[in-house]
């Protein structure tokens, strides 16, 4: 791994390894938690993988391999109404794509040099078993409802690695990929009144991305102040009880550690 390439060999994986495959050309990633004995744990919509949420998922779904449709004999398809996150063997969640693993605690210069957001974060991870076993409850026990935007497969990847939830669940969640997406849009709207002092194209492409790699920077889940700490345990009760939504009074005495 390295600033070219997150790609990793199979026989190099480890228990605790975020994990991720990019799909339909390139278009979007699918993470998830390796768990060890051939075993991959990854959330999604009530057990179907699912794409952007956008209409290149046109693309997505002509695209995606056929042998992700069609489960191997070892991994079990999800029951009717499932909460969505699942176990699959490591092949049926490559779909015949390409195993790259997420980077974690990267340097400022390293995270910027990767434009696209969902490779990597400069967030620290928690050890491995603990990793792993925030996976495997979650399995168990739900991640709550898929948003494409606010709490994705890369959102449940990045919880298990390091406990971080965001606060107000009406914002953007942890994903990195999420960001990519939007932040193109808004970094172009945002740096209008820029490129209104250049004279050419290049400043103005300059302008445009200096303005998303500030943002992205700004929006990933080791910079952000609207995240807090939450036990895996604490999680799925609040699930439960349909509170997923931290708020500011709780965080004293929910989260001694929060940032």
């Amino acid at each position: 791994m390295g600033l070219i390439s997150n790609r990793v060999d199979k026989k190099n994986l480890k228990p605790g390894d975020h994990i991720y495959s990019w799909r339909a050309a390139y278009i979007y990633a699918h993470h998830g938690i390796y768990v060890g004995d051939d075993k991959v744990i990854h959330f999604t919509r009530r057990g179907q993988e699912v794409g952007t949420g956008t209409v290149l998922d046109v693309l997505v779904t002509s695209s995606v391999p056929a042998r992700a449709q069609v489960p191997c004999s070892t991994c079990n398809p999800p029951e009717e109404g499932h909460h969505g996150v699942i176990s699959s063997c490591l092949n049926c969640f490559l779909a015949g794509g390409v195993l790259y693993c997420f980077e974690y605690a990267v340097p400022p210069a390293l995270f910027l040099a990767k434009a696209r957001g969902g490779t990597c974060t400069l967030a620290a991870s928690d050890p491995d078993d603990i990793v792993v076993h925030r996976a495997k409850h979650l399995l168990n026990n739900g991640f709550g409802c898929y948003n494409v935007f606010k709490n994705n497969c890369e959102d449940f990847a990045i919880y298990c690695k390091t406990g971080l939830l965001v606060l107000d669940q009406s914002t953007m969640g942890q994903s990195g990929q999420a960001v990519s997406f939007v932040g193109g849009p808004i970094a172009a709207v945002l740096s209008t009144p820029l490129t209104l002092i250049t004279t050419n194209a290049y400043g103005m492409a300059a302008t445009a991305f200096g303005v998303y790699c500030a943002s992205r920077y700004a929006a990933d889940i080791g910079m952000r102040r609207d995240v807090a700490k939450v036990s895996v345990e604490d999680l799925t009760t609040r699930l439960a009880a349909g509170a997923l939504q931290i708020t500011e009074p709780n965080l004293p005495a929910l989260l001694p550690h929060a940032r």
